[in-house]
């Protein structure tokens, strides 16, 4: 009366159980860093993880931490796939313990003396397992420039998932779009914390958002330098953090500079962000004698603190974009 639950069972150890997985509406799947302090969740195109990604490696789009392609299934989507299987199994042994049941009732000798019979309460249970649902599209779709896959994230992705790369384009035009989210929020973040903590709580975040702006679009400029320039040699520590020596180095491999792409306005008032970018990172935004000597800002007297507009913000970021389009064209021709 046990050989069906016992071929039910050695079917399922055998075959194991599968639970697919959907694609949402522009055929991407779920995946989720298996990296405990990251657990960060992205897309991949399902046709892509199947013929471009590889089963010994994917990279995670935030964090790059490194796994099998079987770990990188979501928290959701493994918590959908015990149920499952756990469904399963349970209905294989209820189903074939009914079968078995019915067949001994059928079996037994009628009008005896003494009757046996068995009976296993409930009716047949699924044993076909139900697809782990797609989350919701995300808006920031993404073709890697080297192997050509396609992912899709929330926010920010600064490696590909399918090769590990990094795009120096990417990520940079990704971190000027950061800047320029967090300058045109700053009145929302007023008025929160404004009825949150207090106004006096509120003014001094703000202003440390509009400041660290400025470092943020320095920096980001740097790293898309240091990544650009990668291809002529290794450049001097932390060279393209001053303005005229990383325009040296530019014209130096390009026969091109900072003139070229932005006017001499431009170039004299970006040096002049760039020192108050100084004096925010190792002055507290004092004003002091080598800056007044270095940019000859008249508007400031040393003592005073330097201020920093959301004007300022937008210029700056005119300025990255104008440089930056002109340093990729140029290495291009070179």
């Amino acid at each position: 009366m046990f050989d069906d639950l016992i071929r039910g069972i050695e079917r399922l150890s055998n075959e194991g159980v599968d639970v697919p997985v959907q694609t949402d509406e522009k055929g991407y799947i779920d995946k989720q860093c298996p990296a405990e302090n990251c657990e960060f969740i992205f897309k991949v195109n399902k046709e892509d993880w199947s013929q471009i990604f590889k089963d010994e490696a994917v990279w995670c789009p935030m964090c790059r931490y490194e796994a099998p392609a079987d770990q990188w299934f979501t928290i959701a989507q493994a918590e959908h796939a015990r149920s499952e299987a756990l469904q399963v199994v349970k209905g294989t042994i209820h189903n074939a313990l009914r079968e078995g049941a019915q067949k001994f009732n059928r079996r037994q000798p009628r009008g005896g003396f003494v009757s046996i019979s068995m009976k296993v309460t409930g009716g047949p249970q699924r044993t076909q397992t139900v697809p782990a649902k797609a989350a919701t599209l995300m808006q920031l779709e993404i073709q890697c420039e080297e192997c050509l896959s396609r992912f899709a994230v929330i926010g920010s992705a600064y490696f590909c998932p399918a090769c590990g790369h990094n795009s120096v384009n990417r990520t940079f035009s990704d971190s000027l779009r950061k800047i320029r989210v967090k300058k045109e929020n700053v009145e929302l973040v007023r008025k929160a914390l404004c009825e949150g903590v207090g106004i006096d709580d509120a003014v001094v975040t703000c202003r440390s958002l509009i400041e660290t702006c400025i470092s943020d679009g320095v920096v980001a400029f740097q790293k898309y330098c240091e990544g650009m320039y990668a291809q002529f040699g290794e450049s001097p520590f932390n060279a393209f953090q001053r303005l005229d020596q990383a325009n040296e180095l530019w014209k130096n491999v390009l026969k091109r500079g900072f003139e070229n792409w932005i006017s001499d306005d431009e170039l004299k008032s970006l040096e002049v962000l760039y020192q108050k970018r100084h004096l925010l990172a190792h002055n507290e935004g004092i004003v002091d004698d080598r800056y007044v000597m270095k940019t000859g800002d008249a508007s400031y007297k040393p003592g005073q603190r330097i201020i920093i507009a959301e004007k300022d913000i937008d210029f700056i970021l005119r300025c990255f974009e104008k440089l930056s389009e002109g340093i990729k064209q140029a290495c291009n021709d070179n």
